[in-house]
């Protein structure tokens, strides 16, 4: 070992890739069986409570709503809220109609319930939006509200068979991105420096209180996060058209997602982004989104690691899959780490579906992204890669990261793209104890492009159509 740390200081490395090292073997898992992560699974799910409400209703109409879809029902939500909150909670129904609103804030105890013919629209004027702390790709401001927010509250729930609609298109919100496919227009304003300026204040370590956006600084909301809030539920609505990433709750726990058709081909809007959450369930879900699907996150790089918040305890289940980045994604603002991501029976298909499985984080980020089980997982067509580790997704820094314990068994894919495995890690740090199982892809490219892994078997793995192993595949 100490050879080892004088070998780093030599090369110029300093005690950086020595403590990575170290904390490689500290805590490690490595399943010898799908038993074990199957076991795991049970025992989380155990955990997961699904929130219970007063059995009383409070109709939005009766607080002065209006399903128009042109008078706006701020307060009536408002109003109806606060009273089933004062009250001991229950459900605030939203009736058949069409509801303009500013943002929803939800209190503990109380269940946002759309009827299956109620839509809520959001308002497109940013007068409507108070600055609120949230989170923004990973890094923590005073920002324009979430379009359905909630801060340190217990109990809560957006349920029904109606539809949210964040009112985005390419006129509105989307063109703060910047990119002229989402409507922007040379000279127009975007989000660029504003994105610069809260990356330098996230550095400097500012108090997420003194980091103020909103006006003039073209950060898109996102449709709904609840942050540092516990018992959360959100079932059965459909979702669509959010100015950003759909769902985040941020440093949350004992999170429910169910039941869900989530729609949108505007710039980042991703489906199902839990932040530096533990103990969720996603399942049964459509996505169908302009960015990844599902993307299990925990804070980007000083924001992450200093919360100390890993993404613990997820389990993905008999969700659909269509358009997206990527489909089941750990990252890339990932500095808090991740542990114990499992998904089960899962289906994807689509010409414009890049990657299956995607882990992508940088040296910028760090953390440790560890005991990840997919099984069962359908593919019809992806794009670029089946499984894609990249440890070189964003700027380097001087965090390196670790990525351990990997689980794949009953991947079927019938048309691949680019690649079957592709792996892109640090030499010092390579992708670790990967088992790949009784798996089927068709259609690829180039079966396997792999630079630095370690500790990997593949077992009844046929690449369009040949069996392979390790032994048959060079590291390049």
């Amino acid at each position: 070992m100490i050879k080892k740390l004088l070998s780093c200081l030599i090369l110029g490395a300093g005690p950086l890739l020595f403590a990575t090292s170290l904390y490689a073997q500290k805590d490690l898992k490595v399943w010898r069986s799908s038993a074990e992560p199957l076991q795991e699974i049970e025992a989380i799910r155990k955990n997961i409570i699904v929130p219970v409400f007063k059995d009383q209703d409070y109709l939005l109409s009766d607080y002065g709503a209006v399903g128009d879809g042109v008078a706006k029902n701020t307060e009536a939500f408002k109003q109806a809220i606060e009273a089933c909150h004062a009250k001991g909670g229950g459900r605030v129904i939203v009736p058949a109609g069409r509801y303009l609103t500013g943002p929803i804030y939800l209190k503990s105890n109380v269940n946002l319930h759309l009827t299956e013919k109620a839509v809520i629209v959001f308002s497109q004027e940013t007068a409507d939006y108070p600055l609120v702390l949230s989170r923004w790709e990973g890094m923590d401001c005073m920002n324009y509200s979430p379009q359905i927010y909630a801060y340190q509250e217990k109990n809560i729930a957006v349920t029904g068979n109606g539809t949210i609609d964040g009112n985005a298109d390419k006129e509105n919100w989307w063109p703060w991105k910047g990119r002229e496919s989402y409507g922007w227009k040379k000279g127009e304003p975007n989000q660029f420096r504003a994105r610069e300026v809260l990356h330098m204040m996230m550095k400097e370590r500012i108090d997420p209180r003194r980091r103020i956006f909103g006006d003039g600084h073209h950060l898109r909301p996102y449709m709904f996060q609840p942050y540092a809030c516990e018992n959360i539920l959100l079932s059965g609505v459909k979702m669509v058209n959010s100015p950003m990433w759909f769902i985040s709750p941020v440093m949350c726990e004992n999170v429910i997602i169910e039941y869900l058709r989530v729609q949108s081909h505007g710039p980042n809007t991703d489906g199902c982004d839990p932040d530096a959450c533990r103990n969720v369930l996603i399942r049964d879900c459509y996505f169908d989104t302009g960015d990844d699907c599902i993307a299990i996150k925990s804070g980007r790089d000083e924001d992450g690691r200093d919360n100390k918040h890993p993404a613990e305890n997820h389990i993905i289940e008999r969700c659909i899959m269509k358009n997206g980045h990527g489909g089941i994604v750990i990252g890339s603002e990932i500095a808090g780490g991740a542990r114990n991501i499992y998904a089960l029976d899962c289906q994807m298909s689509s010409p414009n579906l890049d990657r299956v499985l995607r882990v992508k984080t940088s040296s910028s980020r760090g953390g440790t992204i560890e005991n990840i089980f997919l099984k069962g997982i359908a593919v019809g067509q992806y794009r670029d890669a089946a499984l894609r580790f990249n440890m070189f997704y964003e700027n380097p820094g001087q965090h390196i990261p670790i990525i351990r314990n990997i689980w794949i068994e009953n991947l079927q894919v019938s048309d691949g793209g680019n690649y079957g495995i592709y792996v892109n890690a640090y030499a010092e740090s390579p992708v670790q104890h990967l088992r790949f199982i009784n798996s089927d892809i068709k259609g690829v490219k180039e079966a396997v492009k792999v630079n630095h892994i370690s500790d990997w078997k593949l077992e009844g793995v046929r690449i369009n159509g040949k069996l392979v192993t390790p032994k048959d595949l060079n590291q390049k």
